[in-house]
C-alpha cells in the first residue's frame, strides 16, 4: 500500500483525460496535476524545448512526495519519456505505448488511422510501437496543429462549425484511406471524439491515448503493491497562466468543480 500521490502532467487541458480515467479506475488515489497552460502548445516545438519543459513540469511535481508520474501528453511521450524516465527514481510513465499497443490489437484490416502533433508524427514513436506489435498494420498519419489550441479555448463541441470545419479537413485522408482504427494521439483529442467520431463513423474504433494511459499506469501501481489505502480520493490542479479559463473548462470536462483546488505556479522556476 502507497497513499502517497500520482503526478500528471500536460501542455495543457487535455491531460485531464488521463486525470478523469484514473479518478474513475483508482477513485482512491490522490492525483496532483499540472496543466503548462501558458506555454502550450507543446507540439510545435523543437525537441530541445519539449525536454526543457517536461524537465521543469516534472520538478515542480517532484516537489510532492509521488509515488509515480504519469506524462498525459503525447509529445513529450513520444520525445522525452526515455529522458525523464532515466532522471527520475519513481516510475515515469506515458500514454504512446499503452495506445498503440491498443491500435494494433484493435485494427480488422491492418490499417490504422493516427493523429497527433507535429511532433509527435514527426517522431515515428507510434508507427514503431504499432508494427512491433503488429508487423502488418499500415498506418496513415495526420497531423493536426490546430486542434489543441481549439480545445484549449473551447472549441470542442458538436455543433461548432470551426471545429467541425478543420476536423473534416485534417480526417478526410484517413476516411479516404478506409481506416478502421483512429489513434487520437494526443490527449487533448478525446476531449473531440463526439466530433471525430461524428465524422469517421461508427466502424471506426477510435484509441483515446489519455485513457489508454492511465489505464496502463493502474496496471502498473497494482504490479507494484502501490496502490492507496480504502479513501476518497482528491484531485488537485495547478496551472501555469490564468486558472479561471481552466477551472471553468476542466470543471465541464470532469464533471466536477475544481476551481478551488486550481493554483498557478511560476514554472520557470522550476
Amino acid at each position: 500500500m502507497d497513499d502517497r500521490p500520482i503526478g500528471v502532467f500536460d501542455s495543457g487541458l487535455g491531460g485531464l483525460t488521463t486525470v478523469r480515467e484514473l479518478c474513475r479506475l483508482l477513485p482512491e488515489e490522490d492525483i496532483v496535476y499540472f496543466g503548462d497552460t501558458g506555454r502550450v502548445p507543446y507540439g510545435s516545438r523543437s525537441r530541445e524545448t519539449i525536454v526543457k519543459y517536461a524537465r521543469q513540469d516534472v520538478a515542480f511535481l517532484r516537489t510532492f512526495d509521488l509515488k509515480a508520474i504519469v506524462i498525459a501528453c503525447g509529445t513529450v511521450s513520444t520525445t522525452a519519456l526515455d529522458v525523464l524516465a532515466a532522471e527520475n527514481p519513481i516510475p515515469v510513465l506515458g500514454v504512446v505505448a499503452p495506445a498503440a499497443r491498443a491500435a494494433a490489437q484493435a485494427t480488422r484490416s491492418g490499417s490504422i488511422g493516427l493523429i497527433g502533433t507535429q511532433a509527435s508524427i514527426r517522431s515515428g514513436a507510434y508507427e514503431r510501437l504499432i508494427r512491433a506489435e503488429n508487423p502488418a498494420a499500415r498506418v496513415l498519419a495526420q497531423p493536426c496543429p490546430l486542434f489543441v489550441p481549439l480545445v484549449e479555448n473551447g472549441r470542442f463541441r458538436p455543433g461548432d462549425v470551426v471545429i467541425e470545419t478543420v476536423a473534416a479537413e485534417y480526417l478526410a485522408p484517413l476516411k479516404a484511406a478506409g481506416v478502421d482504427t483512429l489513434v487520437l494521439g494526443c490527449t487533448h483529442y478525446p476531449l473531440l471524439e463526439e466530433v471525430i467520431g461524428a465524422y469517421m463513423g461508427p466502424e471506426v474504433r477510435l484509441i483515446n491515448s489519455g485513457a489508454e494511459g492511465a489505464r496502463a499506469a493502474a496496471d502498473c501501481l497494482r504490479e507494484r503493491d502501490a496502490l492507496a489505502g480504502p479513501g476518497r480520493g482528491s484531485c488537485r490542479c495547478f496551472v501555469s497562466d490564468r486558472q479561471e479559463d481552466f477551472s471553468r473548462l476542466a470543471s465541464t470536462f470532469l464533471g466536477w468543480d475544481v476551481a478551488q483546488a486550481v493554483e498557478q505556479v511560476d514554472i520557470s522556476q522550476y
